[in-house]
């Protein structure tokens, strides 16, 4: 299933904050960081989505099923931003993807038998170890 979504204005939750890190006087002065916060619950996302999101044990959802991202990475807090909604993104596609199912099979008869040999035959290397008796 591919997931081709965007979240709308309102479902986010943005904020500029400081980054943290080095970056000298900008860094003290400007707040370039962003806070970003999204409730899945609330969200328009597919339900299989939502419930695949809060299963998750990831620690950037809380609790209460709120994604929280902070993106910090750039020094300006438009393309911080742009970033989170990127990740923001990203998470909900990894959660899309349903692996396939495995179909558990059985080993061959073949495969059985020979396993069976090289076990008895390590069986005789190590029963042939040992105190060697003279008569």
């Amino acid at each position: 299933m591919h997931l081709d979504w965007t979240p709308a204005d309102w479902e986010l939750e943005i904020s500029a904050i400081r980054a943290s890190g080095p970056g000298g006087q900008n860094v003290n002065k400007v707040s370039s960081a962003v806070h970003l916060r999204f409730d899945i619950r609330r969200s328009t996302l597919p339900a299989v989505i939502k419930e695949r999101l809060l299963a998750l044990s990831d620690q950037r959802i809380t609790a209460e099923g709120v994604v929280v991202i902070k993106a910090q990475e750039s020094r300006s807090q438009e393309q911080n931003r742009a970033d989170a909604i990127a990740r923001l993104i990203a998470l909900a596609q990894s959660v899309a993807h349903t692996p396939k199912m495995r179909r558990p099979t059985r080993p061959t008869h073949g495969s059985q038998k020979r396993r069976l040999e090289a076990k008895s035959q390590r069986g005789d290397i190590k029963a042939g170890r040992g105190k060697v008796r003279v008569d």
